[in-house]
């Protein structure tokens, strides 16, 4: 497969609806399917469990409007890498970039794919082979993990043939998935056997309390990650200060609302006794409501639908380790795109490799909490680098302005800091793994700077131009 060096640049093909879909696709994925029942387990409550999704939907439309002035200004390849080199320089984007590759995608895409496999088996399947060590289980090989791989090698070809083919296919998954959820939340509220008595009923499990909401608000913020996808693909949106802002809040404000309805379903469904640590939630929903043979249609169904996350992930994130390699950063094999079809296949090859290994070696629901305290850390520097631009480069073009600032930063940034700190406290191990990423990245990135160094000398040395 042919590829070429940087200088053949992305192409500006997506229009305004396109990004808004892209948005929504990375939006809706396994974790609205997946997430409730943990949460109820943290909370305990029904009530609590919509508040829950509402306030991280706020937090989520708090960021888009902040990206969507940072995306404005400087509309290029890469979301948060572009922002924070621009704001603060080379090291803290790499480490941004980096976070990307391991935790903004290729891990939600390992844990869309387990979830798109256990839907599609109905259910988990046990180990073919299981590898496990100090209690802990490192490898598993099962239907539902070569499932998951399979189905990410599939999409990984469709992104490398062609951005045109690729959106195609993103769109048309994101629409069919958009329906599933509007025709359930409809048919279940006018047409399910359900209980809205379930809203008010509380289980004695001890949970409750700021500590486990805010546990419970990295689920959900794994689940709302995404209202900045479009961010990634700047380079390649059409009229990038108009379209980008309006893509960014218009998917982020439409998947609020398909969230909320879809949990009040949930609720109607089940009780919260019954919800508590269920995985498969959507299919135990539609069995409450519907009976067993319509639960297991509804499985296939969302399923099908989980697969539009997957496609979006798989094309936004190649073009963060894209950037990054052209501006020198990573290693330059992945600055290139193929001579044709103008995509950049080996960053989207990196990145489905290490998604296969998230798949085969990681708990589902730890790895939503490293997703999204991971990618708090990364969000919460990249608003910071809002203010920061806003102070040091006023005469900077900003087509767009954050509504509600200085307001919308600073709730989003003291938000998602209290998110962290309780999840300190309450996953230790989860969050030590996150900031042993974050470490990992800093000594890359010291080891390309050493390595850019040692090159500088010796092009100085072979033209006569280095230190006497």
């Amino acid at each position: 497969m042919k590829t070429t060096s940087a200088h053949r640049s992305l192409k500006r093909e997506i229009g305004l609806l396109s990004a808004m879909v892209i948005v929504v696709a990375n939006m809706v994925g396994s974790g609205i399917f997946t997430t409730s029942g943990f949460i109820v387990g943290q909370l305990g409550s029904a009530w609590m469990l919509l508040t829950c999704w509402l306030v991280g939907g706020l937090f989520a439309l708090a960021g888009a409007l902040c990206y969507g002035e940072m995306g404005a200004m400087l509309p290029k390849a890469g979301g948060e890498y572009a922002y924070l080199h621009y704001a603060f320089g080379p090291v803290p984007a790499f480490l941004s970039g980096w976070v990307s590759l391991v935790v903004g995608f290729s891990a939600p895409i390992g844990a869309a794919a387990i979830a798109f496999a256990t839907y599609f088996l109905g259910g988990g399947t046990e180990p073919w082979l299981a590898v496990e060590f100090a209690g802990r289980r490192w490898l598993t090989v099962s239907g539902v993990t070569l499932l998951a791989c399979a189905v990410v090698v599939l999409f990984s070809i469709v992104h490398s043939h062609s951005l045109r083919l690729g959106t195609r296919v993103q769109n048309l998954l994101t629409m069919f998935k958009l329906a599933v959820i509007v025709l359930f939340s409809v048919a279940g509220m006018m047409w399910g056997k359900g209980d809205w008595s379930h809203l008010g009923a509380v289980p004695d499990n001890g949970a409750g309390g700021w500590g486990p909401f805010a546990v419970a608000l990295i689920f959900v913020s794994f689940s709302y990650s995404g209202w900045n996808a479009a961010a990634y693909l700047g380079g390649e949106i059409r009229q990038p200060g108009r379209n980008l802002p309006l893509a960014l809040m218009a998917g982020t404000g439409l998947v609020i609302a398909l969230y909320l309805a879809l949990n009040l379903v949930y609720v109607y469904a089940l009780p919260a006794s019954a919800m508590q640590g269920t995985l498969e939630v959507g299919t135990a929903a539609a069995t409450a409501l519907f009976g067993p043979a319509m639960g297991r249609a509804f499985g296939l169904v969302i399923a099908l639908g989980l697969l539009s996350v997957l496609s979006a992930m798989i094309m936004a994130g190649p073009r963060v380790y894209y950037a990054m390699a052209r501006d020198g950063l990573f290693f330059r094999r992945f600055a290139g795109v193929h001579q044709t079809r103008r995509t950049p296949v080996g960053a989207i090859w990196l990145q489905a490799a290490i998604a296969i290994g998230m798949i085969l070696c990681a708990a589902y629901d730890a790895l939503l909490i490293y997703i999204g305290f991971t990618l708090s850390l990364t969000a919460v520097a990249t608003v910071a680098g809002l203010f920061w631009l806003r102070h040091t480069a006023p005469e900077m073009a900003r087509p767009y302005r954050a509504f509600g600032y200085p307001l919308t930063p600073a709730l989003f940034i003291v938000g998602n800091l209290w998110i962290v700190c309780h999840t300190v406290a309450s996953r230790p191990l989860v969050v030590g793994c996150g900031l042993a990423t974050i470490a990992i990245g800093w000594a890359v990135q010291s080891w390309f700077n050493k390595q850019s160094g040692q090159t500088q000398r010796h092009a100085a040395a072979d033209t006569g131009l280095g230190p006497a």
